[in-house]
C-alpha cells in the first residue's frame, strides 16, 4: 500500500517558527516531526510515500531525499504556491498514488495509531477514518461513530485524527485546483460510505508553538 503524507501547509499558527522552516521539519524529540511519521510508515510496510510540497518545499526535499535513509521510497507532488488544501493536494497526487486505496497521514499530528492495521473494503466505503476523543481546541468534534460507520446527527462526536485510508473513488467528479477534503467526506457520509474506527491512545495535534513545546516536554520525560 502507498501513503500520502501531507506536508504542504504554510503553518500560519506556528509562526514565527515556520517563517524560515517548514512545519514538517520542526524538531520534536530530537528529530524532525515528519521523521516520526516516516518511521511509522516504514514499520507498517508501506510500499511508497508521496509527500506534497509547497511552502519551503525545497527544504523538505533536501532533508528527505529519495527516502533511502528512512527505509522506504519517497516521491514528491509539487503544488506550487499557494498550496492546494488537503482535497486538492491529494487529488493532484492521485496519478502517483495509483488505483488502489492508500493511506493519508496529516503531518501535523503525533500518534501511536497502528497504521499497519488499517484496512478499507472499497466495495463498501470510500474512506475509513481513525477517530479520536475531541481535543480541547476542537470540542465539537466532527462525526458520530455508529459501529464502523460515521454518521451525522445526535450522539457523542469524535474528531478525525488526520489519519485514514482512502479510495480514489472519493474524488470522483473533482477537478484540479484548490479545495478542502471535508465536503468529499460529508458526501461519502451522506451516502453511507464513510467508515471509522476509534483510537484512545496517544494522539496530539501539533498546530501551535505551545503544543509543540508540550510534546517536547512529554518526549523529554519519556512519554512516547
Amino acid at each position: 500500500m502507498k501513503a500520502m503524507l501531507l506536508a504542504a501547509g504554510r503553518g500560519e499558527r506556528m509562526r514565527p517558527l515556520t517563517d524560515h522552516t517548514p512545519k514538517p521539519l520542526l524538531r520534536v524529540g530530537g528529530k524532525p516531526l515528519i521523521a516520526w511519521h516516516l518511521a511509522a510508515l516504514a514499520r507498517a510496510g508501506v510500499a511508497e510515500v508521496i509527500v506534497n510540497l509547497s511552502w519551503l518545499g525545497e527544504q523538505i526535499r533536501a532533508a528527505l531525499g529519495d527516502g533511502r535513509d528512512f527505509g522506504l521510497p519517497i516521491r514528491y507532488s509539487e503544488e506550487g504556491s499557494p498550496p492546494l488544501e488537503t482535497g486538492g493536494g491529494i487529488f493532484k497526487a492521485l496519478p502517483l498514488l495509483g488505483a488502489e486505496p492508500f493511506l493519508v497521514v496529516n503531518g501535523d499530528t503525533f500518534t501511536d495509531i497502528d497504521i499497519a492495521a488499517l484496512r478499507l473494503d472499497a466495495a463498501r466505503a470510500d474512506a475509513r477514518l481513525v477517530m479520536v476523543p475531541n481535543p480541547p481546541q476542537h470540542p465539537q468534534g466532527d462525526f458520530v461513530l455508529q459501529g464502523d460507520l460515521l454518521v451525522a446527527g445526535a450522539g457523542p462526536t469524535l474528531t478525525y485524527s488526520g489519519i485514514g485510508i482512502v479510495s480514489p473513488a472519493l474524488f470522483a467528479g473533482c477537478s484540479a485546483g484548490q479545495f478542502p477534503l471535508l465536503p468529499l467526506l460529508q458526501r461519502a457520509l451522506a451516502a453511507g460510505r464513510l467508515q471509522g474506527q476509534s483510537h484512545s491512545g496517544l494522539w496530539l495535534d501539533i498546530g501551535t508553538p505551545e503544543r509543540l513545546e508540550a510534546l517536547n516536554r512529554k518526549l523529554t520525560q519519556g512519554v512516547q
